[in-house]
């Protein structure tokens, strides 16, 4: 087997190295110096406790009467912790102190909301207005800070990027402030890592790193489509124009796809810009179609994907509050299917 094969599969069976010792940005790394200098304490102190069983049982008398001494007891067991404990806390806190640095309102703001079982996102504009609504995915642009405001609009989440920050609870009622930064482009992968009932092990989101200029034309892009009001076209309430896929069956309407959207009830639940579905209780559906993940990062998105979930989501994620809706037929799934793709 060669190297390159050899290395491709260990990512896959093992995700090596795990995110948590591979930082891409500037708050990670010292988490991840950090985590790397108590291993190496560790693996030490393991190493003594081990000599010394050793020498307590099959030492030499002179040895053995020494390590049971009191001056023994009082070295290696109340002065060697008391010092390398309280330079370890020192050092720590010297190496973290970027984590808790104070805001200084010029960094772009990113407010992201825990729900049961799925992230809210909305990116802010300056004054702290809502410009881009968005669900389980992050964007991020490289090399710039940007400050995450975490609440919770139920129970208490904890939001976690292993390759880019430390991990910051969401508490109903409060707002947490997390700040991240990128020194690579790249998909890095996010979870809850607070348990909060039902699916929680299934609540996860995708972050995208962009180059600068790319993420300024993906923002002004969104926050644009995100303004449109709503216009009518061919079929009353939806989008002036719903692009049709030409790789697509010719079956799959996009046009019947957004009236059984909107006739059984998603879009009670669902918001989608310049359309009269105006929901608040389920992720916006606005980019739907350019995410790239489903269900809260744990599908790949795609046309099959997406018949899946909506037909029958409780089997995918149990305990989700979307209902399954697998009273409709393959055809009116696909219809459906067909116009999320075109929402981006």
């Amino acid at each position: 087997m060669n190297k390159g094969a050899a290395s491709g599969i260990m990512e896959a069976l093992w995700g090596w190295p795990p995110p948590v010792l591979d930082p891409a940005g500037p708050y990670a790394s010292s988490i991840t110096t950090l985590a790397w200098a108590l291993f190496a304490m560790g693996v030490l102190v393991t190493g003594i406790v081990i000599a010394a069983l050793y020498v307590a049982i099959k030492g030499p008398e002179r040895w053995r009467e020494k390590l049971g001494g009191e001056k023994a007891v009082w070295i290696g067991g109340i002065a060697f912790p008391a010092v390398v404990l309280t330079g370890l806390l020192i050092w720590g806190l010297a190496l973290t102190a970027s984590l808790t640095e104070p805001i200084t309102g010029r960094e772009a703001r990113v407010r992201v909301t825990g729900e049961l079982w799925w992230f809210r996102v909305e990116y802010l504009d300056p004054a702290g207005r809502v410009i881009v609504r968005d669900a389980n995915e992050l964007h991020l642009p490289l090399d710039r800070p940007v400050v995450l405001e975490l609440r919770s609009a139920d129970v208490v989440h904890s939001l976690w990027i292993p390759h880019l920050s430390g991990k910051m609870d969401m508490v109903p009622g409060r707002i947490n402030q997390l700040r991240v930064e990128a020194s690579r482009t790249g998909r890095f992968g996010g979870v809850c890592a607070e348990y909060c009932g039902g699916p929680h092990a299934l609540m996860g989101f995708v972050t995208q790193v962009h180059e600068a200029a790319d993420y300024d034309r993906w923002l002004a892009a969104h926050a644009a489509r995100q303004a449109e009001s709503v216009s009518p076209g061919m079929v009353p309430g939806a989008p002036a124009d719903v692009p049709r896929d030409p790789a697509a069956p010719q079956r799959y309407d996009p046009a019947q796809g957004w009236r059984l959207f909107r006739d059984t009830g998603c879009a009670a639940c669902h918001r989608i810009a310049g359309t009269e579905a105006n929901g608040l209780a389920g992720p916006d559906l606005t980019h739907v179609g350019s995410r790239l993940s489903l269900g809260a990062g744990i599908l790949p998105n795609h046309r099959g994907t997406m018949i899946g979930w909506i037909a029958d989501s409780q089997s995918i994620k149990p305990g989700n509050r979307m209902p399954s809706y697998d009273r409709l037929s393959a055809e009116e799934l696909g219809h459906i299917a067909a116009f999320l793709e075109a929402q981006k």
